[in-house]
């Protein structure tokens, strides 16, 4: 039987999906009855309607996100509709319980309409600590976030964008640091200019990356200045003044290649024309676009990284989403801005240079490294201490940064008890 197939096998499973709601106070009497529900729920409402914080000490809002998608842009599916979506979106609510012990809902919305799903998104604050927006199509998905952390005093997060981009530079840091260069010093072609191409390239850019060194490409090219074809305010931001206009061209002399686009795009040629020590990010899924088996084939002195789990150094958001809004939630933050995406990038940069515990090596092939080095250059989704590293450092920058309504006082009492999840 086929992996497809026992996928159909293994959610049709009794019960149907991916997880239940199950009750956190007993409900076995009359009496738990009457203080479950009628007459005593009545207090922590009138509570809560004196002063709306009290939701976060009466309620399960501290601990809930909403994952929440219209299904315009499902991974390696494209735009299926909101109901299609609907096992993603269960499959990311499990990521949550599973990894950070965040509850999580998922919620499709049947709208193509930008507008109507932000005032959607709005409308829901009530119920949720924070909200994870999930394949959206580009780029709406930009306007949707934007607008909904404008409207809104929880965290809303695009992990399309933001997920991939935060394990990248973590990545990016660490081969910088073995290469023993700066990143304002490096050449970076960024390919693939929809969500999560553009989250990338920021990123790269808030840490310090020069904007005269970016080149960022799409289906079209470069995007230089002055380009009319093909543009949107998204990709405008980081137009650059260039005589390239092809891959060829922008990737000559490259220290890096960012790729998240199609499947063996980078040629052995455009691969040779980089200069020594490439750094190749090839994260289009499910084929990169160039294998690490052809890439070392090529050059011998290259770092490559892709989104595969069957190859090293896997650029998986799994590593990051669950713990960073474990965190925010645990601050009650306000919103998950740059410094909590960068401050996440640097902890699983650090973590990645810790030995690794015998239980993460077990999950693994026995042949698998685990040294820090050309073929462990971030740590792997299995790693226990994402948990408690990767949610502190999000808590720590939000508390920094001044987006934290419940700060954090005892860091050791806090860190403890993520280490008890």
């Amino acid at each position: 039987m086929d992996v497809f197939q026992e996928s159909l096998k293994y959610h049709a499973a009794e019960p149907a999906g991916k997880f239940s709601v199950e009750p956190t106070k007993p409900m076995n009497s009359q009496k738990d009855l009457s203080l479950a529900y009628s007459p005593g729920v009545a207090q922590p409402c009138l509570e809560i309607n004196k002063d709306p914080a009290k939701a976060y000490e009466y309620t399960n809002k501290g601990n809930l996100v909403a994952v929440i998608s219209n299904g315009t842009a499902v991974l390696g599916l494209g735009n299926i509709g909101a109901l299609a979506s609907k096992p993603v979106m269960e499959g990311k609510a499990v990521l949550f319980k599973k990894f950070a012990k965040v509850n999580a809902i998922d919620l499709e919305v049947d709208t193509t309409d930008p507008e109507e799903l932000i005032r959607t998104v709005k409308l829901l604050e009530p119920s949720f600590g924070g909200v994870n927006l999930e394949d959206i199509k580009g780029p709406d998905c930009f306007r949707v976030e934007e607008e909904c952390k404008k409207q809104m005093n929880i965290p809303v997060f695009h992990d399309d964008q933001h997920g991939t981009a935060i394990i990248c530079l973590a990545g990016i840091i660490n081969v910088l640091e073995i290469k023993q260069m700066k990143i304002q010093d490096a050449k970076i072609v960024m390919v693939g200019a929809g969500a999560a191409g553009i989250a990338c390239m920021e990123m790269v850019k808030n840490y310090g990356a020069d904007p005269k060194k970016c080149f960022m490409l799409d289906t079209r090219g470069v995007i230089y200045k002055g380009r009319a074809a093909g543009m949107n305010e998204y990709k405008a931001r980081h137009a650059i003044e260039t005589e390239a206009r092809t891959l060829e061209d922008a990737i000559k002399g490259a220290d890096i290649f960012i790729g998240v686009s199609s499947p063996e795009l980078l040629t052995n040629e455009m691969l040779l024309s980089m200069n020594e020590k490439p750094v190749i990010f090839a994260m289009a899924n499910p084929n990169p676009e160039i294998t690490p088996d052809r890439a070392h084939s090529v050059r011998d002195d290259c770092f490559v990284a892709t989104g595969r789990s069957d190859y090293p150094n896997q650029i998986n958001n799994v590593m990051c989403f669950p713990f960073l809004f474990r965190g925010a939630l645990d601050v009650r933050a306000t919103e998950i801005n740059e410094a909590m995406k960068i401050a996440c990038a640097d902890a699983l940069a650090k973590l990645a240079k810790e030995p690794v515990p015998e239980s993460v090596k077990a999950a693994f092939p026995a042949e698998k490294s685990f040294e820090f080095g050309r073929e462990y250059l971030v740590p792997t989704p299995f790693d226990p201490r994402l948990l408690t590293v990767i949610s502190s450092a999000a808590a720590k920058a939000a508390c920094e940064s001044g987006v934290a309504r419940s700060p954090i006082s005892d860091w050791t009492a806090y860190e403890k008890r993520l280490q008890s999840m």
